[in-house]
């Protein structure tokens, strides 16, 4: 039994659905205004009004994938029909709001009609009001209830409004549960037989269900084998023909949902007018205009992001320096005040003095998306993306792995195709995600000059989109490759709907950047801490008397050196004695064609955990490495002056500093990455030579760039 009544909201991508699930909840949930944002099930509570003689209610919310029709094209898709067909689903719905465009009401009650026939009890919530009058349409929503014989509630998703109006409609029908008048169309009229034996055989009590168990059973998760044998036995007794039933369904539908149209829309709009929006996409989507402008969009956000961000980034990292020299000043010496200071707060503190361009970089795709312009980046970019055997819903997992990869593969689910959401997966991992931006933004800093190049472009943003393009061309390579590997199940169609311009509601946005930056900083923050208490540990300490004897052996060696060049001789002979020293010289021999020493190879072992790790474990090792004073507190000085003890020169140059991020951002190095294509990929086969293809191509590639730039 349900302790909660549960209301699902459904309706086609782009309707607010997502909008009104915001609204319901209060829950901060990421609202785009792209298709394909629902990947996974969401839920929150909302307060339902008082009904004559009983108290308010609590009830559970679910938002489900935006889909145009119950028959799926894809694993999200698939989520909905799987709820909505089964009673017995946990997430199975006591009312189920299903969320409309009042400007493309034609399209939009195909889904409605489906759900109705379905036995499901709905309320109609007419949407995006504001958008048809914009186009000269007027919706009359009394006439339309009448009509459909549900209940219509007017609202505006994006700002809240008609929410009292639509929770009421949800409590009255809890309360005294009601379906259609009349089905918009009934299998049995053709089917008669062979629906009566699917409700007999599997006890059901709508003829639409039994019809879905007929067209769907091989997706359905709540039905077993032999009970899909027995409608397979079915269908081949009653010669039933899913495809051709399936088109006539259609057209029956939209014969009587135009009737309904004609009835309660009243369209003004001249003949052959285009809207606002139809202007603006014939130049961003023109065919050279529309790629130049996705350059420029492209080039503006990492111009932004350094800019933007520098002047936030070194107000912390002077601020983290100062706390450091402070609590080193101010608390005894010991291994207490040496884990606070060279462990816990220089490697957090080698992370969250990049919130800043994290928090600018997801802002501005943030404005990308409120907006509308990704869908049309979408459809500009499947022409291009097909030719390496992806299409245009490719561009959403890989865009969103600029953010994290993670997500950006469960995105893949919106994806009909098998082959293309494999390659899609396969290759996101290439796209610079915000993990490696850390890396990034110390080793340009550290080798790029902060100059103006054409009196415009600051050269190391220039530096860094370049890194961020060299991800995506090796994406689209590997995309390529894979297309010719990979076989085809199917033949792939990519349809897009484009929604309206819309102004950014800074809401929205402001709760993307602040979950976005919350959860890199937790996430990544309880990783960095554990890693460099243990890096800690390993570097502060060593076998028997390794350290100790080590550092003797120093002081006879060296005792005419000046005191703080003793000192720093001693730390770094202490750090090459312990145990993370003895480690890194052990891996040493691989990584040293690539320009590494044995300490940027324990951060390159480190850093499988979360690439972010590298920064904040370089950080760790250089305080236990060097005796600090008040010029080297920050990550950037600690690098800066680190010297390579074959050279005497810095051991950050050029060569080895673009070694390193052509490195990064080819290598996989994420575990929860890993993780998340065994789920989706459901095995081990994929993930395997994920790893190896993308450790092989950084290998190689680093080592190539070292060789020719030292």
């Amino acid at each position: 039994m349900k302790s909660k009544p549960v209301i699902a909201l459904v309706g086609n991508p782009n309707s607010g659905k997502s909008s009104l699930f915001n609204q319901l909840t209060g829950l901060r949930q990421k609202v785009g205004n792209f298709p394909g944002v629902t990947v996974d099930k969401k839920s929150g509570l909302t307060s339902l009004p008082e009904q004559a003689g009983t108290a308010g209610l609590e009830a559970v919310v679910v938002d489900l994938p935006g889909v145009y029709s119950i028959y799926p094209k894809s694993l999200d898709e698939q989520i909905v029909t799987d709820i909505l067909a089964n009673p017995a689903h946990s997430d199975y719905p006591d009312v189920a709001v299903v969320v409309v465009d009042a400007s493309n009401l034609s399209r939009n009650l195909l889904l409605f009609s489906q759900i109705v026939d379905l036995g499901v009890p709905v309320v109609l919530a007419l949407n995006m009001l504001d958008v048809a009058r914009q186009q000269l349409q007027e919706v009359n929503a009394v006439r339309l209830s009448m009509q459909l014989g549900v209940p219509v509630v007017k609202i505006n998703a994006r700002m809240g409004e008609g929410l009292d109006l639509l929770k009421q409609a949800v409590r009255n029908l809890l309360e005294t549960p009601a379906h259609a008048e009349s089905l918009f169309f009934d299998p049995a009229r053709e089917l008669n037989g062979l629906i009566t034996d699917v409700r007999n055989q599997y006890r059901l009590e709508n003829n639409y269900v039994a019809l879905q168990y007929l067209i769907q059973h091989d997706g359905f998760s709540f039905l077993n084998q032999q009970q899909r044998v027995g409608l397979d036995a079915l269908i081949e007794k009653h010669r039933f023909n899913e495809q051709d039933f399936q088109a006539r369904e259609t057209i029956e539908r939209y014969r009587r949902i135009g009737k309904v149209v004609k009835e309660v829309v009243t369209d003004k709009r001249p003949l052959g007018q285009s809207t606002w929006s139809q202007r603006i996409d014939r130049v961003l989507l023109h065919p050279f205009w529309g790629y130049a402008l996705f350059a420029t969009v492209l080039l503006l956000i990492f111009q932004a992001i350094f800019a933007w961000a520098q002047p936030f980034m070194d107000a912390i990292d002077s601020g983290v320096a100062w706390l450091n020299g402070t609590l080193q000043e101010r608390l005894p010496e010991g291994p207490l005040t040496s884990l606070l200071t060279d462990g816990v707060l220089a490697g957090i503190g080698g992370v969250i003095v990049f919130i800043p361009q994290i928090a600018f970089l997801f802002m501005l795709v943030s404005l990308l998306e409120e907006s509308g312009y990704m869908s049309r980046v979408m459809v500009l970019m499947d022409r291009i993306m097909r030719q390496f055997g992806l299409n245009g819903r490719s561009v959403v997992p890989l865009i969103s792995g600029v953010a994290c990869a993670v997500p950006a593969i469960m995105a893949t689910r919106s994806i009909g195709s098998w082959r293309e959401r494999l390659i899609t997966i396969l290759v996101t991992p290439l796209m610079s995600c915000s993990a490696r931006l850390p890396i990034y933004t110390i080793l340009i800093a550290l080798v790029v000059p902060a100059r103006t190049v054409l009196g415009v472009f600051n050269l190391q943003g220039l530096v860094m989109m370049g890194l961020y393009l060299l991800g995506l061309t090796a994406a689209l390579v590997a995309a390529y490759v894979f297309k010719k590997i990979v076989r085809a199940r199917e033949r792939s169609v990519f349809v897009m709907e484009l929604p309206t311009y819309k102004w950014p509601r800074w809401t929205n946005v402001g709760l993307t950047v602040w979950d976005s930056v919350k959860s890199f900083v937790l996430e990544a923050g309880r990783v960095i801490l554990a890693i460099s208490v243990i890096l800690w540990v390993l570097a502060s300490y060593g076998p028997g008397q390794s350290m100790e004897e080590a550092e003797t052996r120093i002081r006879q060696s060296y005792r005419d050196l000046p005191s703080d060049q003793l000192e720093n001789r001693v730390a770094a002979g202490r750090l090459e004695a312990s145990y993370a020293g003895r480690f890194g010289k052990v891996i040493e021999p691989v990584i040293k064609p690539l320009g590494y020493d044995w300490k940027i190879g324990i951060a390159l072992i480190s850093s499988f955990a979360a690439r972010e790790v590298f920064v904040g474990t370089m950080a760790t090792i250089y305080s236990i490495g060097s005796a600090d004073d008040e010029n080297t507190n920050t990550v950037k000085e600690k690098l800066r002056n680190e010297v390579n003890p074959e050279t005497g020169g810095p051991m950050f140059t050029p060569a080895l500093a673009f070694s390193l991020l052509i490195f990064y951002v080819f290598a996989m190095m994420c575990m929860s990455t890993i993780a998340i294509v065994y789920r989706e990929t459901r095995g081990w086969k994929w993930p395997a030579i994920q790893l190896a293809y993308m450790s092989v191509l950084a290998y190689v590639s680093a080592f190539l760039v070292y060789q020719l730039l030292k």
